[in-house]
């Protein structure tokens, strides 16, 4: 049986009732799924005071994932409700398993998890981690080649194997941010129909209807059976990919004002699907990118938060990636050296997301961040000192990319993120871990 909602079209607003309220038509029809499943209440059915809600859907964005190969957690766990931006600054300090769940290749199977050259995660790597001080995992996760039918149903084989990843971290007591990750379609171009999304016009229902089947499902493997250590993010780096705006917010530019505001929609999508599943989504942490997850795309009036159930920014974080400055930190050759200046830029940004967001309610994490090996360590050691002392001091947690490749080669700088060997659960460079944990004790 496929998990869809019929479509009634109507003009005019529906009556108000008792369910909860969602901006995103599809929640609603979510909702009504998730219900569709419970022992039917004669009582309730007796009722006539309220009138059934009308929905006002389009076809296009209907939730039609086969519920009869969704994995679904039956799991119970009490979720102690604190402010999002408490329970960030509880998170102190991150790894990303990155180049794993990510990866694009290997197909369909399970074997997409090695496809990047890095090995099959094992709970004894997850436990290293914890045991060197880690206390955030975040795993990012690409879905859509783990499509398995057209009505969007993501691979009930894949979808365990993140969570038995997920379910170990959490056993570590960690905190797992769990996320859509390379799902970006690759080209600006009229986007086939189970390919992703692209925050543009003419691919916005094909977006909206992969991402809302995707955070369906994921929020019916991943909802009570998960406290408050489980966080939600909904996209990774969402931009326009193949134009000279991909990794530039041009604030004068239709082409990116225009993809901001399908990228606010989409974010806003995503939210009521996840609320709509209720239980512990209800209350669970939701993290939201802007443009590129950049912090100048973030800091943009374009960019909009959404808008919680009840109007709270209690539960939400700002997602935010700082490989900062550029040339010191991911350009290839760029800078080698730390200094000032290098450094005035880090602690120019922390404080003007502090001062847009934080003093404004909402909490902010750097999702990813990092400085490439260019054979210069002590100068990447003061980097990270700074960076994260200056993190600290305003609540942000930063989470490391750690892509596997460490070693340089040709005095090639570019992408060498290697920092955790997950084979031996040691790390390539003990001193920069050691500097993090001092700097987040």
């Amino acid at each position: 049986m496929c998990f869809t909602v019929c479509v009634i079209s109507c003009s005019g607003k529906s009556k108000k009732n008792n369910a909860p309220e969602f901006s995103n038509p599809m929640a609603k029809a979510f909702m009504n799924a998730q219900n569709s499943d419970k022992p039917k209440d004669k009582k309730a059915e007796d009722k006539k005071d309220e009138p059934a809600p009308v929905l006002q859907v389009n076809p296009l964005e209907i939730i039609s994932f086969n519920r009869d190969k969704a994995v679904v957690d039956t799991g119970s766990k009490s979720f102690n409700e604190r402010k999002a931006i408490d329970i960030v600054r509880d998170m102190k300090t991150g790894w990303n398993l990155g180049n794993t769940f990510d990866a694009t290749g290997g197909g369909k199977g399970l074997g997409a998890e090695m496809s990047w050259g890095q090995p099959k995660t094992t709970k004894e790597m997850i436990d290293g981690l914890a045991a060197s001080g880690i206390k955030t995992i975040r795993i990012p996760v690409s879905w859509s080649r783990h499509i398995i039918d057209n009505n969007y149903t993501i691979s009930p084989e894949w979808m365990s194997r993140v969570k038995e990843v997920v379910d170990w971290a959490i056993e570590d007591g960690m905190y797992v941010v769990l996320n859509i990750h390379h799902d970006n379609f690759e080209k600006n171009a009229k986007m086939p129909a189970l390919s992703g999304f692209y925050p543009t016009d003419q691919n916005y229902d094909n977006s909206a209807k992969f991402v809302c089947n995707t955070w369906a499902q994921i929020a019916l493997a991943f909802n009570n059976g998960y406290d408050e250590h489980l966080v939600f993010e909904v996209l990774n780096e969402p931009r326009l990919v193949g134009t000279t705006e991909e990794w530039y917010y041009n604030a004068v530019s239709p082409k990116s004002i225009s993809a901001m505001k399908n990228l606010n929609k989409l974010t806003q999508n995503i939210l009521d699907v996840i609320r709509a599943s209720d239980g512990n989504n209800k209350k669970r942490l939701v993290a939201v990118p802007s443009l590129q997850a950049s912090p100048e795309s973030a800091l943009a009036s374009t960019f909009k938060m959404p808008q919680d159930f009840d109007g709270s920014k209690d539960r939400l974080i700002v997602s935010v990636h700082m490989y900062t400055p550029y040339n010191f930190a991911m350009e290839s050759p760029g800078i080698r050296e730390y200094n000032d200046s290098v450094k005035k830029e880090f602690t120019y940004m922390f404080k003007k997301l502090n001062e847009h967001f934080i003093k404004n309610g909402y909490a902010v994490y750097i999702g990813e961040y990092g400085a490439t090996n260019k054979n210069n360590l002590e100068d990447r050691l003061a980097w990270f000192h700074d960076f994260i002392k200056e993190s600290r001091a305003y609540g942000m947690p930063c989470f490391l990319w750690d892509n596997g490749i460490w070693k340089v080669e040709d005095n090639k700088y570019d992408e060498h993120y290697g920092y955790y060997n997950r084979t031996a659960q040691t790390w390539y460079f003990p001193e920069i871990i050691k500097a993090i944990n001092e700097e987040t004790k």
